[in-house]
């Protein structure tokens, strides 16, 4: 068998879902021609599916040696660096291959552009995650602070009066009054913290971000104006998730969902940075 009938047989083992068969077939047609990059990413995409996310990274990145315009090879190496929790890397791979989809005027609706979110997401969930970590730690410390403070007050009032007891039951009301202020105040900010998330329905498809001037498709999907408009100019007049015909003018701002961002970003002042 050539190396063609092989990735064909290969292809024909995924889509029965037997991956393993399909890697054995993929990896005698790499043997017969590794030069081919399509046979690493078939590869990679069984690997994935398997959740062999080290096994569909190496696949990925050989393709890519092979042809580093490859949009899948960059597709699939995000996938696997998502799992493997290497959250930057996967941005960069993933925002590398739809880039390229673009000057290649590939169309991968929104698969690229919804493993792209998922990736910022994760990446913001990790931060928020480390955010919360050093809140606590830095409450811990300032109660250890306060309870030090305290004990010192104590010590000091009993060396220095025989009948201390009046001093020390207004040390404990003060310092416990501190201790209170100071814990209600994280726990104002953990009630904000809890919030801190952007809906999804308020970024945009194309950029990933907040939108700014939001506007509707006849598919009822909403981009960033500035970017489908880029989109419809640069790659052809169609819809990027749909495929649906789409022009310019058939682009009507979304008031209703600007006027939510408007609110949203007034009172999340902190999610202009996401």
């Amino acid at each position: 068998m050539t190396a063609n009938d092989l990735k064909n047989q290969g292809n024909s083992y995924f889509c029965s879902r037997k991956f393993q068969e399909a890697i054995q077939c993929y990896t005698k047609a790499i043997i017969h021609d590794p030069n081919v990059a399509t046979y690493y990413t078939n590869r990679a995409l069984c690997h994935l599916k398997l959740k062999q996310w080290d096994m569909a990274c190496q696949d990925s990145q050989r393709a890519l040696e092979t042809n580093p315009n490859l949009v899948k090879g960059h597709f699939f190496l995000g996938q696997a660096l998502i799992e493997l929790e290497l959250y930057d890397e996967a941005i960069a791979s993933l925002t590398k291959a739809y880039e390229l989809a673009k000057e290649q005027q590939q169309n991968f609706g929104d698969d690229i552009t919804g493993v792209l979110r998922l990736a910022k997401k994760k990446k913001w969930c990790i931060s928020e995650e480390k955010r919360t970590q050093e809140e606590i730690e830095q409450q811990t410390e300032l109660n250890l602070l306060i309870l030090a403070e305290k004990d010192r007050q104590i010590e000091a009032a009993k060396r220095l009066k025989e009948d201390y007891t009046d001093e020390v039951n207004a040390l404990e009301e003060s310092y416990n009054a501190k201790l209170k202020q100071v814990n209600d105040l994280f726990v104002q900010v953990d009630e904000r913290r809890q919030k801190r998330e952007v809906p999804d329905v308020l970024c945009c498809r194309i950029n990933f971000g907040i939108m700014r001037d939001p506007v509707i498709t006849p598919s009822g999907i909403t981009y960033e104006r500035r970017d489908i408009e880029e989109h419809l100019q640069r790659l052809g007049h169609f819809d990027p998730v749909t495929r649906r015909e789409l022009t310019s003018d058939q682009l009507i701002p979304n008031l209703a969902l600007k006027e939510v961002i408007d609110n949203f970003l007034g009172e999340n002042p902190w999610a202009e940075d996401y």
